[in-house]
């Protein structure tokens, strides 16, 4: 059994195995030992906490996000935005953002303007600007995002508005 969300994965001469490969971590495992898994996540908490509380993509409630590359200054996501889906209205204190649509039309809020983005455009969202991404089409919104900056931690969001309730 085997299941991968990236490269090819090819077994040959091996059976009872459960082989889950995503793009940051690669799990194999005995199909008939119930406990292996159970085991395997307590060792790697202790050895590697980052792979079992970090994922290259996370889901929220409006779509995902997912890292692609990461820097010093800079970070680069590829951000998935459900239809009718939208992001909080927020801003940041150390961080600029330049949204660029590849697929689907991106509603943009940046301080007092909102104007519509569309494939193949982009947008620049500048440090300490309150800002908003909705996706009012009806099909996915995908974008690139390129975060500069001093500091690029998720915990550099300032949430004024928020559909889900978070704080």
């Amino acid at each position: 059994n085997v299941t991968t969300d990236s490269a090819l994965v090819a077994l040959e001469g091996v059976d009872d195995l459960i082989v889950v490969a995503t793009a940051d971590a690669v799990l194999v495992s005995r199909q008939k030992d119930a406990n292996g898994l159970k085991r395997l996540v307590t060792k790697l908490k202790a050895v590697a906490p980052k792979v079992t509380e970090e994922h290259l993509k996370v889901h929220r409630p409006w779509g995902s996000y997912q890292s692609v590359d990461n820097g010093e200054r800079h970070q680069v996501k590829r951000i998935v935005v459900k239809p009718g889906g939208r992001l909080s209205l927020q801003k940041h204190h150390h961080r600029a953002e330049h949204w660029i649509v590849v697929r689907g039309t991106a509603r943009v809020t940046v301080n007092d303007t909102v104007k519509s983005v569309h494939e193949n455009e982009s947008i620049y969202i500048p440090m300490g600007a309150v800002h908003r991404m909705e996706n009012p089409g009806k099909i996915m919104l995908e974008l690139i995002e390129v975060q500069t900056g001093s500091y690029l931690g998720e915990d550099d969001i300032i949430r004024i508005e928020d559909d889900y309730q978070r704080s």
